[in-house]
């Protein structure tokens, strides 16, 4: 593999993304991770792949979860979550990360939402892992977009397509998180958002925490690199990158960039380009 940035901790750590230029809203990934450990992150998009050789752990929803070999990770949008290596070899993985709206576009179907954050199916994670490599190799788009459709159709015996009540029911901090991807550039503070969510501070603080398994400030983090994630795909400069999404320099983003997401913005940006 190609890719390996310089801040990963052991050289067999290696993460490579690819952007199809004709279809927006999907990104696929491979890696393989030893030593590094993801910091909560999220993103903007499902998180749907699977683990070809070791074990990962991750933490998701307030829970730790294992990820072994053959089995399928299912993640949905915007919820934080992070990931690090069980066994002493590493997990290798490949993943699609895709919108909501390419998900209800290309299957026809709309609310997909997934309950379990992992899957042990030997025969449905091997024959993904085949689908996730074609799309890898893809690079005709009436093929790629068939094999999305195949990918995607494997998937769907885990969705649930209307989401649960608790996820329909309004929900008192939507606002807050309207207001957190409004604000990426500006100095939020504790007072801003209780007053957005109509709660007194330490009340919000305690009852965001409870609900969205994360602080505030761990949220609008992640929010912050996931929209430096597109800016960067986009073409954006790293350095332009910070500014817009708050981050105090370039090298800052360099940081939390490669702990998030397993690459530095720059060598993000070459691996799109090939």
């Amino acid at each position: 593999m190609h890719g390996v940035p310089h801040l990963f901790d052991h050289p067999a750590d290696t993460a490579e993304f690819r952007r199809p230029a004709h279809r927006a809203g999907v990104e696929l990934y491979r890696a393989h991770i030893v030593r590094h450990a993801f910091v909560p992150h999220v993103h903007d998009g499902f998180g749907l792949g699977a683990i070809e050789s070791g074990v990962e752990r991750f933490r998701y929803r307030g829970a730790d979860h294992l990820a072994p070999p053959d089995s399928l990770v299912l993640m949905n949008p915007d919820e934080l979550h992070t990931g690090r290596a069980e066994t002493a070899s590493g997990w290798r993985y490949r993943m699609v990360y895709i919108q909501q709206a390419a998900v209800d576009e290309i299957t026809g179907e709309h609310g997909w939402w997934f309950g379990d954050a992992v899957q042990a199916d030997a025969v449905g994670a091997r024959q993904i892992t085949v689908l996730l490599n074609a799309l890898w190799q893809a690079r005709e788009p009436l093929a790629f977009d068939s094999l999305l459709l195949q990918l995607l159709s494997e998937f769907r015996r885990y969705a649930r397509v209307s989401r649960t009540a608790q996820r329909e029911a309004p929900s008192r901090f939507a606002l807050v998180i309207e207001y957190l991807r409004a604000h990426l550039a500006e100095h939020v503070t504790l007072d801003d958002l209780a007053k957005v969510a109509g709660l007194s501070p330490f009340h919000f603080l305690r009852q965001f925490q409870a609900r969205h398994y994360a602080t505030p400030q761990q949220m609008l983090m992640a929010f912050r690199l996931s929209a430096a994630k597109r800016l960067l795909a986009a073409g954006e400069a790293p350095a332009q990158v910070a500014a817009a999404t708050g981050l105090a320099d370039q090298a800052h983003l360099t940081r939390a960039f490669a702990r998030r997401y397993g690459v530095t913005p720059a060598r993000y940006q070459r691996g799109l380009q090939r």
